[in-house]
């Protein structure tokens, strides 16, 4: 008993610690898409999905209010989005996205997480062809529709496939250019969007042995705790 108390204690400190990572990122997303569109979420649609992917992963209505605010004050923060690609430990792909402050500060820091561990970074571009960019919408299967109907309608907004799950959980991939027209079909049906954004695809997955995903793991980890990185994508299968 004392053991199973323990698991669950470091279980919950683990997701504490992955909130207090979370939360900061999502309050970025939310500010720099208020300072850039606006702060009202009905004609800013780029403000509407940072605050529909805060809601899903929990986060405060008090933060998110916070982060909205943030962007209309005068010493409001001015933050570049720059990405940033690398090849880790055994040749993986790495595209880093970053929302930062101080870009000196993000390119030194991604740029050590690289070579500490045997990695390099590549020239921006370099890596690009080597992902798809998807737009990636989820949400729960409506009440009397049929999956057929929802296709059709979902085809002619850009959905190019759809995956349901067994709990009735959507998934629907589109473009990335497709987005604005996705997020409206949806909206159209009357189809509340659990979480949507955009997302990076690997061309030509490679598949790692358990020891070199190790080697792997610790180097996106240490990307994925930098307080400037928002998203990071890579070629494992």
């Amino acid at each position: 008993m004392g053991r199973a108390f323990e698991y669950r204690k470091a279980a919950k400190m683990k997701r504490w610690g992955k909130m207090a990572k979370l939360f900061p990122k999502l309050a970025k997303a939310i500010t720099i898409a208020a300072k850039e569109g606006g702060p009202d979420p009905e004609m800013n649609p780029r403000l509407r999905t940072a605050i529909q992917n805060a809601k899903a992963e929990n986060m405060p209505k008090d933060n998110i209010d916070n982060a909205i605010k943030r962007a209309a004050g005068r010493d409001a923060t001015d933050y570049t989005e720059v990405n940033y690609e690398g090849k880790g430990p055994h040749g993986v792909l790495i595209f880093v996205e970053t929302a930062t402050d101080n870009t000196t500060r993000t390119v030194a820091n991604v740029k050590s997480y690289f070579n500490k561990s045997g990695g390099t970074m590549v020239p921006t571009g370099s890596l690009e062809f080597m992902f798809d960019r998807k737009a990636v919408f989820e949400f729960e299967m409506p009440e009397g529709m049929e999956r057929d109907d929802l296709e059709l309608e979902l085809i002619d907004a850009g959905m190019e496939d759809m995956e349901v799950e067994e709990d009735g959980k959507v998934y629907a991939y589109s473009d990335w250019t497709e987005f604005g027209a996705m997020t409206k079909a949806l909206e159209g049906l009357n189809i509340e969007i659990q979480k949507s954004n955009l997302q990076r695809f690997p061309t030509t997955p490679v598949e790692f042995t358990d020891e070199q995903m190790e080697d792997i793991a610790k180097l996106l980890d240490k990307i994925e705790e930098d307080d400037d990185v928002q998203a990071v994508f890579t070629n494992i299968q």
